[in-house]
């Protein structure tokens, strides 16, 4: 029942700034510690943010910290991920998850819900 659609991927030059979007669905979104993570070809999948149920308290991995914020509208049961300054580096899929309650942020596995992913491709 539990649904996560990412959105706001695309093909974009380096330096250029992109919204991802995390529509959620089938579940009680205010409750849950949301997470964008990604993972580049060849590559294992990576935290990149994570926000507690009210917005309140953020974490950014620090290969993206300084450009990238993470936000929520509870109100629209959606998790944002705004990136700036895109680095090729970046390119990856990106997901967003759902941490289950009592769960440790920073625990891939503890993360019980997972969205399809969304292509960000940054070129130089």
């Amino acid at each position: 029942q539990v649904q996560l659609v990412e959105s706001g991927g695309g093909l974009v030059q380096a330096g250029d700034s992109l919204r991802l979007s995390c529509a959620a669905s089938g579940l009680t979104f205010d409750a849950y510690t949301m997470g964008w993570f990604r993972q580049a070809p060849g590559k294992e999948r990576e935290f990149v943010a994570h926000i507690s149920p009210g917005g309140a308290i953020t974490n950014l991995a620090d290969s993206v910290k300084g450009r990238v914020t993470i936000s929520r509208d509870n109100a629209k049961s959606t998790v944002y991920l705004q990136m700036n300054s895109l680095k090729p580096e970046d390119t990856a899929v990106y997901y967003c998850a759902v941490l289950k309650i009592g769960g440790t942020w920073i625990r891939q596995h503890d993360y019980i819900y997972w969205g399809q992913g969304t292509q960000v491709t940054v070129s130089s």
